[in-house]
């Protein structure tokens, strides 16, 4: 469960924009969104090595 403090006159807005942010940072609707489907197990490994790839490219260009 989300608790979000509110101050004494807090604007409402300030404060959804603040469970808004503690709502994202969970990661329920990634992970919703996830289950709406299957990946095969072939396609997640797939998708993982070529996440590591691009990670590494990333880190060599900084390097240099």
């Amino acid at each position: 469960m989300i608790v979000v403090p509110i101050k004494e006159g807090e604007n409402i807005e300030k404060a959804l924009k603040k469970f808004k942010r503690k709502f994202e940072k969970t990661g329920v609707v990634k992970e919703l969104r996830s289950r709406q489907q299957f990946d095969k197990p072939s396609v997640l490994k797939r998708k993982q090595k070529n996440h590591a790839i691009y990670v590494q490219q990333l880190q060599r260009t900084e390097e240099q």
